[in-house]
């Protein structure tokens, strides 16, 4: 009977516990999301890279309050909130927006487990957004500023005997200022998603030694089959031994010991490379000792794996992947949720993301202006997913026409001595934070010139600091000539930049696709536009259009392309171009069919491309036309000796249309044939009298690439006519065109 009445106190008082949270209704939900409560939200241990056994999880139900922002600390707080979701989501409980002249409010209960007597507790926030403000126990323990790294504070002098009280205060500007905000805005539409205010990722609390492990760095040279351990350490008295211990699928590689203050370097015999297709992984566990006794311990881990950029025979600047060239295909992904927002609702859910990707045959993501949990790199690291990493980017949404760069803007944005501080304290912050993770083997600075400012400098510096990975400095509109890639953005393309005007940087796609269909019942809002760069109304056809995307890609790995990134994983809020729902329940193409189609991409096969008809993209060629209609059959009888002829582009008037034709000779029959493409209008492209391209085409800046190899049968050798015809253009805009065999 004890028993029974004890059992039934727990689930009473589970129960009233759980009775004080529930989601916010009416809103897109993941079935992740419906099963969260408080009492198994995000439990999983946060830092994969340096584990410790001892610690405490503070995640769920915490007190809060949102106030005028100069108002002092509130007596008494205003409900519960379900941390870790930003007060905006469903999944908090609390669904309301928090303005820039408010602030939010946190408290916590807790209490520190009685065997940490004697250490060090350590406070720990993976990330909350944006000016934190710490108390314990009504002191004063600290700030931040800073919405997407992780940040801690030793509480050990403020904590007292029994219950504490941990106190947060958190301001967000959002748009109306220039932080790193990524796309969060106070008003959401188009590209720019809800806002985000307060604690998004887990908090915790560890206890930790006078003298023990701050941190381990791996680096890993395959060449020497060596890896460095790069350590830092809390108060160190001088004579600690550190004992390394490597091991491989449960069994000890080695086993070592170093003067904690001494260089740690570990011969590797016959390494397992990691790569996609054999992500594998070193166990790695670190005990520090001082006169005789065991300090701490810690559990981590590493992988042999070498990213360089090399030119190739042709002279195209490739990216490799331990020492052997490697073509990246990947999904932009944003990383957001309907009902977590930024925070994903569990990491079974962030691990569904990545597992999917992986099944539709995708090598790389690019993790769009956002840092996720550490958690997230330790999958990718597993599942073998190569990350471009995005810096979080920021401007002031009142001011764009200033600090969002136009992609043909002289200069760069001046920006403010104070703005570019934090920016560059939070882009350090996100290097040193992330750089252990194998997984991660590009970081973008800008992306299309969002606070784009001091291009070169900034660029160089990330260069200088990592020089492991790539650096993507500049992603699309407004590149500057930095950095080891030149990375165009074209819907929905796909195109690339001439290889030949960006000697020593590799030519990569970082946007294009953005093929979008809403899904009827998974979206976000049916009553907003949901949009894509082109959007479809069912699944064949959406099919398809990537299926013509796909074929168009396969020739440009030719010509030097070494990488593209397909918009995007997920829909998110009223952009319906991902490749599932938002809310993950539906994926929109077979991933089976799309690992077929991606398949192709990862040829190691090189072809030397032949320039046939020349392109004006790097230099002005010679264009035949005319703008009047030169009649029935035109295309099969071109009398280019008639038409007018100009140093192309030309350019061509809104509601104007052209015709033009050029000839060119052929000794060898070529395996394939693709076009090269600018215009504003409707276009047909005429091979030896036949038809090959009915496309519309919208492009004042970027070149589109067509294969046409399909009618490869219409080329013959000796003397080919290729004949085009671009009507009724929508805006006034450059003509131009260019015939590639191979």
């Amino acid at each position: 009977m004890k028993r029974l009445l004890i059992l039934f106190a727990f689930f009473a008082a589970w129960g009233a516990k759980s009775q004080n949270y529930s989601p916010v209704k009416g809103k897109l939900m993941t079935e992740w999301g419906e099963k969260v409560t408080p009492e198994n939200v995000w439990r999983e241990y946060p830092r994969p890279q340096l584990k410790r056994t001892d610690w405490q999880n503070l995640n769920g139900l915490w007190e809060y309050a949102i106030l005028p922002k100069d108002d002092k600390q509130p007596k008494n707080f205003g409900g519960n909130i379900l941390v870790p979701f930003a007060v905006e989501s469903s999944l908090s409980g609390v669904g309301r927006s928090v303005l820039p002249d408010e602030k939010l409010w946190y408290q916590k209960k807790f209490t520190v487990p009685a065997g940490w007597n004697g250490k060090n507790v350590v406070l720990h926030f993976e990330s909350v957004d944006w000016e934190t403000t710490v108390w314990v126990n009504g002191k004063l323990v600290g700030t931040h500023k800073g919405g997407s790294t992780a940040f801690s504070f030793d509480i050990t002098k403020y904590l007292k005997k029994g219950e504490q009280e941990l106190v947060v205060s958190v301001w967000d500007p959002t748009d109306t200022d220039s932080q790193a905000r990524g796309k969060q805005v106070l008003d959401p539409k188009g590209i720019w998603y809800t806002a985000v205010t307060g604690i998004w990722k887990t908090v915790w609390i560890e206890p930790v030694g006078k003298t023990a492990i701050k941190s381990v760095q791996p680096v890993a040279d395959i060449d020497l089959r060596k890896v460095a351990l790069h350590t830092a350490f809390f108060g160190l008295k001088g004579n600690e031994k550190l004992e390394v211990k490597v091991s491989k699928d449960g069994k000890t590689i080695l086993t070592k010991e170093f003067g904690a203050n001494n260089e740690i370097v570990l011969d590797i015999p016959s390494p397992e490379l990691w790569s996609p297709e054999s992500p594998a992984l070193y166990q790695l566990d670190l005990s520090l000792y001082g006169s005789g006794k065991l300090l701490d311990k810690v559990g981590s881990y590493f992988a042999m794996r070498k990213i360089a950029k090399v030119k190739d025979e042709q002279g195209f600047e490739r990216i490799q992947l331990n020492n052997e060239t490697i073509f990246q295909y990947g999904t932009l992904d944003q990383g957001w949720w309907p009902d977590g927002l930024l925070t994903p609702p569990s990491a079974e859910a962030m691990l569904y993301d990545m597992e999917v990707l992986r099944e539709m045959g995708f090598n790389m993501l690019r993790k769009h202006i956002k840092v996720e949990p550490s958690l997230y790199y330790y999958y990718a690291d597993s599942l073998g997913l190569l990350l471009w990493q995005d810096m979080v980017s920021g401007f002031e949404t009142a001011k764009r026409s200033v600090q969002h760069v136009s992609w043909d803007a002289p200069n760069d944005w001046a920006r403010p001595k104070e703005s570019a501080d934090q920016f560059e304290f939070e882009m350090k912050e996100t290097i040193d934070q992330l750089k252990f993770f194998p997984s991660i083997i590009t970081w973008v600075i800008f992306n299309e010139g969002w606070g784009q400012y001091e291009s070169k400098r900034v660029v160089e510096w990330s260069m200088n600091y990592d020089p492991t990975r790539i650096i993507d400095g500049v992603s699309g509109w407004t590149d500057r000539k930095v950095g080891h890639l030149n990375d165009a953005h074209q819907y929905p393309g796909p195109g690339m930049e001439p290889a030949e005007l960006n000697p020593g940087r590799a030519i990569v796609l970082g946007e294009f696709g953005g093929l979008g269909l809403p899904v009827e019942n998974h979206l976000w809002n049916p009553n907003m536009r949901n949009w894509g760069y082109r959007t479809y109304s069912s699944t064949p056809e959406l099919i398809k259009e990537y299926t013509k995307l796909m074929h168009n890609l396969y020739p440009l790995r030719y010509k030097g392309l070494a990488a593209a990134v397909y918009t995007q994983t997920t829909d998110v809020e009223g952009e319906v171009n991902g490749l599932m729902t938002y809310d993950r329940k539906v994926i929109k193409i077979d991933p089976e069919l799309l690992r077929i189609l991606h398949a192709p991409l990862y040829s190691t096969e090189t072809t030397l491309v032949k320039n046939v008809v020349k392109d004006s993209h790097v230099t002005g060629q010679t264009i035949h036309y005319t703008k009047t209609d030169p009649g029935k059959d035109w295309f099969s009888k071109a009398a280019i000796g008639s038409f007018s002829s100009v140093s192309g582009p030309l350019n061509v008037g809104k509601g104007e249309s052209v015709w033009s034709a050029q000839s060119f000779d052929l000794t060898n029959l070529p395996n394939g044939i693709s076009l090269k493409i600018l215009a504003f209008g409707k276009v047909k492209v005429y091979l030896n009298g036949k038809l090959v391209l009915d496309k519309r085409i919208i492009g004042k800046r970027h070149y589109e690439d067509f294969n046409v190899s399909e009618f490869s049968e219409y080329l013959k050798k000796g003397k080919n006519l290729i004949a085009v015809e671009a009507l009724d253009f929508e805006n006034a805009a450059p003509f131009d065109f260019g015939v590639y065999v191979y």
